[in-house]
């Protein structure tokens, strides 16, 4: 099983959903970067559940850093963060340990791990394990803020429901903006149209999904390698570490497909003694290199699978055909959940990419 995620700048994740603790070891950083807790603590607290949108499941999140920091300052070495588990129920998965959860891991793990794998709750395939990416992710992210690179990330689209674009022309005060909303959508009305959605899927023991559009801006051209270390290929990895993440596209996406190329295309100009690009259909990238334009990709969360609504499946140990009704606590959607994720995993492999460029040293 292979947990690293990294090239200069490494995170390795361990622990299990409703185990003693998750965590995260990130290698490579300098010496010097400030451990900002109040900044980390407000990322934390965008992955956290929030009332009757999120799981009953209540974690207070709180990072231990239990190597690499000293006096709030990084030594130089391996950094590890511990979270506790406070909130576990691993009896509440025993009745259902042999049955395969519909779009969970549980069959696949079973196959591959042979019984030895923990069940509780998915295990070490839970989306518990995102809660120290974000933790080590801010840490990197706060880095790249100071050094003048945003990063942001809106609910572009929930069950159907579409938030407002991108304002282009004023996007450094549409990102702080995001940034400051525990539910990150730049309409208001929208937003409480997807939250009534939420509840709503709840109340039908179902669950929704959507589309979150991440934007990174300050980045400066050069920044990426073509082919197997290209800003799109590193970015999707890290996406789809994510277990809800089906799917990313870069720019215009799937919509060059209806394009000309003459429409595709992005017209260089120098601006103000800058060479910029007219229209932004590629992304901020130009043959898997960052082109000075900001960097934007969206990625599509899967509703949630465990749902309570009665699903056909199978017992793995019996070899039976079974019916299940998930019990417990669980979301009825984690898109608005997982965007400080995507934010944190998106600080990891922009930093990464960076100091390949230009070493770590520049981090601090």
């Amino acid at each position: 099983m292979r947990n690293t995620l990294g090239n200069l700048i490494t995170v390795t994740l361990f622990g299990e959903s409703h185990g003693e603790c998750v965590g995260a070891v990130i290698d490579g950083l300098p010496a010097g970067i400030k451990i900002d807790m109040d900044y980390i603590s407000r990322e934390m607290n965008k992955r956290r559940s929030v009332s009757a949108i999120s799981t009953a499941r209540s974690e207070e999140d709180i990072p231990h850093f239990v190597s690499g920091v000293k006096d709030g300052f990084t030594e130089g070495t391996p950094v590890t963060v511990l979270i506790e588990n406070t909130d576990a129920k691993p009896a509440d998965y025993e009745r259902i340990k042999s049955i395969a959860r519909p779009g969970h891991a549980d069959y696949t793990a079973q196959v591959k791990y042979r019984g030895y794998q923990d069940a509780s709750g998915g295990g070490h395939f839970s989306g518990r394990l995102t809660a120290p990416l974000v933790a080590v992710g801010s840490i990197v992210r706060k880095a790249l803020e100071d050094k003048g690179i945003l990063i942001g990330t809106h609910i572009d689209s929930l069950n159907g429901i579409e938030d407002y674009d991108f304002n282009w022309d004023d996007l450094e005060n549409d990102l702080r903006t995001l940034n400051d909303r525990q539910f990150a959508v730049l309409n208001d009305e929208m937003a409480e149209r997807m939250m009534e959605r939420i509840k709503s899927a709840r109340e039908d023991k179902d669950s929704v999904g959507g589309v979150l559009e991440t934007v990174i801006s300050g980045l400066p051209a050069g920044i990426g390698e073509p082919s197997f270390s290209s800003v799109e290929s590193e970015l999707a990895r890290a996406m789809f570490s994510i277990g809800a993440v089906k799917g990313i596209q870069f720019g215009a996406g799937f919509r060059f497909a209806k394009m000309t190329g003459s429409g595709a295309n992005d017209p260089f100009r120098v601006v103000d003694g800058k060479i910029v690009t007219l229209t932004n259909n590629n992304g901020g990238v130009n043959g898997g290199i960052t082109n000075g334009m900001p960097v934007v990709f969206s990625t599509v969360i899967k509703p949630t699978p465990s749902i309570g609504k009665l699903q056909e499946t199978v017992n793995f140990e019996t070899m039976e055909n079974v019916e299940l009704e998930i019990k417990g606590r669980h979301d009825p959607a984690i898109v608005h959940r997982a965007r400080a994720v995507v934010d944190a995993l998106t600080a990891l492999v922009i930093a990464d990419l960076i100091c390949i460029e230009k070493g770590t040293g520049w981090l601090a």
